[in-house]
């Protein structure tokens, strides 16, 4: 799992398969997407930072263009390896 107390990177939150999706603020619009966290790493580098304070700055709505932008990060919670048997 990823450093909370140093705060995350794109590149941990690709590594520890969180979802971030960001929804509008805005009562008449309300639109949300998940962010395509391959790319913001491409663009900004496997080591830019990537809590919410430094996400939020370089968002807009994509549906109304507005700045108030909030994120919501989902781990990933699918069973891991559940079910298969231990190799002997």
């Amino acid at each position: 799992m990823g450093q909370i107390g140093k705060g995350w990177t794109f590149q941990s939150l690709i590594d520890d398969k969180m979802t971030v999706t960001a929804y509008c603020h805005k009562p008449a619009c309300h639109h949300k997407q998940e962010l395509n966290l391959t790319k913001l790493r491409d663009r900004f580098g496997p080591d830019a930072p990537a809590m919410e304070w430094d996400i939020r700055p370089k968002l807009r709505c994509k549906k109304c263009n507005g700045i108030d932008v909030g994120l919501i990060y989902t781990p990933d919670t699918s069973p891991t390896g559940y079910g298969k048997a231990k190799d002997s």
